[in-house]
């Protein structure tokens, strides 16, 4: 007997029922698809919820704007229209099928097969169906490897790969979110033999994808098998030959202590801290300013052992990059607490790193307490000379752990002055 989400909150809602009622009628049927039944199932939390129904791209339009929902046509060339009823947005897709595929995107036919609509989807767990009234129903397997944590490919996994190159990096993202155990092996071998496919992608459709298996509770297996495959190196060459260990480490202490999730950190733990390398991986994947920002900062900030005393955390804080050296603190601190596991010296490593951390979390920049202006005010005229001595002035300060006030500075500022003015 198969499972109902009767129950379940996201689908009696009335938002959802209404809409759902409008399609079930007159001879059409709708149901609710694939990732909302697949993480209800799961247990885990339901975000969008997408609908596939018999009716027609047209006469979706038509009954939705009947009823007073506002209907926007976002992929109408395709089936899909996005129905807003009372400020809630729901994806609505005319069940179709494949008439021709390119590696990347597919000529549909619409139909009123839902096996068919079923077996064009990527993966069993996501060609889930779920009625109205919660019976969910399943004509793939999909039940099966949802009660083992199986991800698996509908059919032949070659062809599934070929008809979109992206499904091979779904393919581990999904397995990192909601696998368990191996990855199901023709799926691992198929995206071994099809991995040049890879480089037809868009790069912001690759940087998604990584970002999103990034983003999963732990995805060292993900990854271990990426690399196993090739997949890993084919899409993050900077990756290869170096190590992707840091990265469970790193879960866990993320898991254990409440970090937030952070696919950026993640990512800096399985490539080399090397800075024209991060400017060109950036550049690559067409990250954000931002992003390639942040990453330039941590490849540029030196490693920060655990001796390191906090006054002079804070002068490195100070002069260089606070999120490069956190990034860099994070790592090294999940490091040594992975490493206590099997050596209790590295627990005292630990023990020394966390609290540097949070020093450098806690950590605000201090503000140099005199500017050009009062230099000009001492009678220095307008030039390099003002800089040059502020810089000087601003180093003498950093080197005194910032405790030099700001009649002391401005005192050695008049003296430095009188210095150049009897040169």
């Amino acid at each position: 007997m198969n499972p109902s989400l009767a129950d379940a909150a996201w689908l009696i809602e009335g938002r959802l029922q209404s809409l759902l009622a409008v399609l079930n009628a007159d001879g059409e049927e709708a149901r609710v698809a694939g990732g909302a039944v697949r993480n209800a199932l799961l247990g885990q939390s339901v975000a969008d919820v997408d609908i596939a129904t018999t009716s027609l791209p047209d006469e979706t339009l038509r009954r939705v704007e009947a009823a007073g929902f506002k209907a926007v046509p976002t992929g109408i060339e395709h089936g899909t229209i996005t129905v807003i009823v009372r400020g809630e947005p729901f994806e609505v897709t005319t069940l179709r099928s494949d008439v021709e595929t390119d590696g990347r995107h597919a000529k549909v036919s619409f139909g009123r097969d839902w096996k068919a609509d079923a077996e064009r989807r990527d993966f069993t767990i996501n060609a889930l169906y779920a009625e109205a009234n919660g019976t969910v129903i399943d004509l793939v397997g999909g039940l099966a490897d949802i009660q083992s944590k199986t991800l698996r490919f509908i059919g032949d996994a070659e062809a599934r790969i070929r008809e979109d190159y992206l499904r091979i990096l779904r393919f581990y993202r999904f397995f990192a979110w909601y696998g368990s155990g191996r990855p199901d092996a023709e799926g691992v071998k198929a995206s071994a033999r099809l991995k040049e496919g890879l480089d037809r992608l868009s790069a912001e459709r690759v940087w998604s994808e990584l970002k999103k298996l990034l983003s999963a509770p732990d995805p060292s297996r993900a990854l271990l098998w990426m690399r196993q495959s090739g997949v890993l190196t084919r899409v993050l060459p900077e990756s290869e030959k170096w190590g992707i260990d840091a990265i469970h480490g790193l879960a866990k202490t993320e898991a254990e202590l409440g970090w937030a999730v952070d696919p950026l950190l993640r990512l800096v733990a399985i490539i080399p801290p090397d800075a024209a390398r991060m400017d060109t991986l950036a550049q690559r994947l067409k990250m954000s300013a931002h992003e390639r920002e942040r990453l330039t900062a941590w490849a540029l900030s030196d490693a920060v052992a655990a001796g390191v005393t906090e006054l002079e955390l804070a002068r490195r804080l100070y002069c260089g990059s606070p999120q490069g050296i956190i990034d860099r603190l994070k790592l090294a601190f999940a490091a040594a607490r992975w490493k206590a596991m099997q050596e209790d010296g590295a627990l005292v490593q630990a023990g020394h790193l966390s609290r540097l951390l949070a020093f450098a979390q806690a950590w605000q920049k201090p503000t140099f307490p005199i500017s050009g202006a009062d230099l000009l005010d001492l009678g220095m005229e307008k030039g390099p000379a003002v800089g040059q001595t502020l810089k000087k002035l601003e180093t003498e300060w950093i080197s005194k752990d910032f405790r030099i006030g700001r009649d002391a500075l401005l005192k050695q500022a008049a003296e430095l002055f009188g210095n150049l003015s009897a040169d």
